[in-house]
């Protein structure tokens, strides 16, 4: 084997980095391993640092040295089984892999820590440059470290990049970040979304996973551009006012042979029992929770994003199965922990210990978990018992709710506490209400198809559901396409179908959900005590003859309210009385039946007085039109 001049192997990696990522808690290690470009007595290339503690030769294939394994052996640091390698020359794009040696044969292997890859299907990792970009966002991130976001307005438009919008001229390509940063954030903004939450955007070697089978934790995926392009593409979200989030999969990881799977020729990065080491249902890996370096590792990838990104949240993707040792599996299938039971107590201390980081590093970035069972305290902190998360999806709201408005109107008065049930529960977690990618795909049809009745109808029960949505306490939610009413199911290899806004009903439902994000965004109601059972009052809750639903929101100053009522069915309700904080002039301030929606156009128009008439146990009380299969959100008059 030939290796480099022994100037240019001298140890990168200090020995308080090998205590670090031994102890597993050295938080910045995407600075030291991978690829790192450096300068070395004066030559310039690339540091190379790769964690194979079992394998019984390294060496750094590529461009370089053409894809010779002889060429670039690493240097071993014992006993960490960190490798370690210099490379003069090499720079910005160098397409490399790690040979891995092990048991007589030898395997090249896409770098962990990798900043870049080729375009899939191809494997290599390419050096990139990260610090060559310069970021424009300085208020924002100042302003973020400052703002509370259990108390300010989040309404999340989720998006998968690829499927997005495809080019006019070549519907088989994808936008680039480029296109995207010129054409999905003037779009978001004229939504008047807070948020925008991108489908997992590390590199992945299949577009079918959606991103959900990352091999590349620290890459964004190139399909799309370079790294610089995506920071541009984050930058011009925050210079909008739109935070971004991004999906992160520390769940699980592929079997592709280029991966982390046997990583040195033994289970590295997952389990060897298969108990513990596979996801029966996914056919995918899960990753040794118990092994400093890999939470290391995992942990630091999460860091990496908000940090060198300046991503402003992670959303934690299928936490269930991280928490649960017998998730999805039958009795024999899965191993009790040491005190008998069926919690993964590694994967919780990780979950702690990353929600503890995120939190104290990056004031104001949030963490929001996919997490489907009743595990309490998911978003409570780490030193109240809880596992630290911002938020929660509240899948339980989702499904009910969804449910509840398959039926069809006739009968939804058998069903009325499928409604009323999450208002028990509303305020045991910080709660993001999710209408998710999950979805509206795998033969659920879409949202709209999902609403019954007529094609009018149909438009008018979604208008009403985001209303309700909107309007319920927590956090918002909706995956693209939704907002305009999209007929077909999501598919992940195609445009949204952008040509349905010549219609005036889809263009309504758009025009609709733009102005509930107004409304989430100038109501302190309805956005400042979503977690608090301050924030909310019942004012009829028993109508459930008629499917009516009326409710009051609180913001923190008692003048701060809006009431809300929601008539689940197509029948007009003339002469409603309801019961109201005080007596004085109201203003209907949202009536999703609007002509502007392409509604029916029922409602209550100009100044209506409530009087000192009491009902629904209020000392005042008003006198309304309900418009049918809608909902209408009533203010105290402002002039």
């Amino acid at each position: 084997m030939v290796s480099v001049a022994p100037r240019h192997c001298k140890p990168m990696l200090t020995d308080f980095d090998l205590h670090l990522l031994g102890e597993g808690r050295h938080w910045k290690s995407y600075e030291k391993l991978g690829s790192q470009l450096t300068d070395v007595d004066g030559v310039a290339g690339t540091s190379f640092a790769v964690w194979a503690p079992n394998a019984d030769m390294v060496s750094v294939v590529g461009d370089f040295n053409g894809w010779d394994g002889r060429s670039h052996a690493m240097h071993k640091r014992i006993p960490s089984g960190f490798w370690e390698l210099f490379v003069p020359g090499a720079g910005v794009g160098t397409a490399y892999k790690f040979r891995v040696f092990s048991g007589g044969g030898f395997t090249d292997r896409t770098d962990p820590y990798g900043f870049a890859a080729e375009v899939p299907p191809r494997t290599a990792s390419l050096v990139a440059d990260l610090s060559a970009y310069t970021w424009r966002d300085a208020d924002w991130m100042a302003a973020r470290a400052q703002r509370d976001p259990l108390t300010t307005a989040m309404t999340t438009y989720e998006v998968h990049l690829g499927s997005w919008r495809r080019p006019g001229d070549n519907p088989t390509r994808w936008l680039t970040y480029q296109d995207l940063e010129r054409e999905l954030v003037p779009y978001v903004a004229e939504m008047g979304f807070t948020h925008v939450e991108f489908l997992p955007p590390t590199e992945h070697p299949l577009s079918a996973s959606w991103g959900y089978q990352t091999i590349g934790l620290f890459a964004a995926t190139s399909r799309f551009g370079t790294p610089q392009d995506f920071m541009s593409l984050v930058d011009a979200f925050h210079r909008a006012g739109i935070a971004v989030v991004i999906d992160w999969v520390p769940a699980h990881f592929p079997r592709d042979g280029h991966g982390l799977r046997r990583f040195d020729g033994t289970a590295l990065y997952e389990h060897e029992d298969p108990r513990k080491g596979e996801h029966p249902d996914w056919g995918t890996m899960i990753f040794n929770y118990g092994r400093n370096e890999v939470a290391n590792y995992l942990i630091s990838s999460a860091l990496f994003w908000l940090d060198k990104y300046h991503i402003d949240g992670l959303r934690v993707d299928a936490v269930a199965s991280m928490l649960y040792l017998d998730y999805s599996r039958e009795e024999g299938q899965w191993v009790p922990n040491r005190h008998g039971g069926r919690e993964n107590l590694e994967a919780i201390e990780l979950l702690k210990t990353f929600n503890i980081q995120v939190h104290e590093q990056f004031p104001g970035a949030v963490t929001i978990a996919e997490e489907s069972t009743a595990w309490g305290g998911v978003s409570r902190p780490t030193y109240d018992g809880g596992l630290g998360f911002t938020f929660k999806w509240n899948m339980g709201w989702m499904n009910d709710t969804r449910r509840y408005m398959r039926h069809d109107p006739v009968h939804r008065k058998y069903h009325h506490d499928e409604l009323t049930f999450s208002l028990i529960y509303s305020f045991h977690e910080n709660f993001v209400l999710p209408l998710s990618h999950d979805e509206v795909v795998h033969g659920k049809g879409s949202l709209i198809d999902q609403m019954p009745g007529d094609t009018w109808q149909k438009f008018a029960n979604l208008r009403l559901l985001y209303t309700y949505m909107w309007c319920h306490p927590g956090k918002k939610l909706l995956f693209m396409g939704g907002e305009f009413g999209q007929w077909q199911e999501w598919n992940f290899d195609e445009s949204l179908h952008w040509h349905l806004l010549q219609w005036d009903s889809h263009r309504g439902l758009k025009r609709a959900v733009a102005d509930l994000n107004a409304l989430v965004r100038d109501e302190p109601s309805l956005h400042e005590v979503d977690f608090d059972p301050a924030g909310f009052e019942w004012i009829d809750c028993h109508n459930w003859q008629d499917s009516i639903l009326a409710f009051v929101r609180r913001g923190r100053r008692p003048e701060d309210f809006v009431v809300v009522v929601c008539n689940f069915t197509p029948v007009v309700r003339q002469g409603y009385r309801l019961g109201v904080p005080h007596e004085g002039p109201y203003q209907e301030r949202f009536n999703s039946d609007s002509r502007y929606y392409d509604g029916s156009n029922v409602g209550n128009i100009g100044t209506l007085m409530a009087t000192t008439t009491r009902h629904h146990g209020r000392p005042a009380s008003l006198t309304l039109t309900l418009p049918p299969l809608a909902a209408i959100v009533l203010t105290p008059w402002r002039g």
